[in-house]
């Protein structure tokens, strides 16, 4: 649990907890709809071999990039059953781009999510990288169980009274 002084900070107020720190689910009824936008973006680093395969479209269960992209567009959907204190949202948009990176070798995805309403999109964009990422470790992992999943973030949003977010370019 947070501290109650945290809870109430006089910098950034943390919505999910009350003044005494225990969480709570914002209320957001009141809040005006707007047109709100998130993406996210991580990859999977692997062997050379592992991508090849992926490339080939050499893997046993069938087509890696396809059944990701469903896994994050279905994750996206799912959001608030997973969770536990974000709002069921319905969304308007979600558009998956995988793309394979040679060196090193790695899948990168990008997700951008869209809807119309009183509360952002940023966990269904996070939620729907880190699924389909995770669904191309399930797919390959019987060639390459050393895959590691990096760089899950927020790349930028837009919507709502906090307005716009880019993260800065490296």
């Amino acid at each position: 649990m947070i501290s109650p002084a945290m809870a109430r900070s006089p910098k950034k107020t943390l919505t999910h907890f009350d003044r005494r720190g225990a969480a709570r689910m914002v209320d957001v009824g009141a809040k005006p709809s707007s047109h709100r936008v998130a993406v996210a973006s991580g990859r999977i680093a692997m062997r050379p071999a592992t991508l090849r395969r992926i490339r080939a479209g050499g893997a046993k269960k069938g087509d890696v990039l396809g059944v990701a992209r469903l896994a994050a567009i279905q994750a996206a959907k799912r959001t608030p059953e997973l969770i536990p204190l974000a709002h069921p949202v319905a969304l308007s948009r979600i558009d998956v781009e995988l793309a394979l990176e040679r060196r090193p070798a790695a899948v990168r995805i990008v997700v951008r999510v869209e809807c119309r309403g009183p509360t952002g999109v940023e966990m269904e964009a996070l939620t729907a990288a880190a699924v389909g990422l995770l669904t191309v470790y399930d797919m390959v992992k019987a060639l390459d169980r050393g895959m590691t999943l990096s760089g899950l973030r927020l790349e930028e949003k837009s919507g709502g009274r906090s307005g716009a977010w880019r993260r800065a370019r490296a």
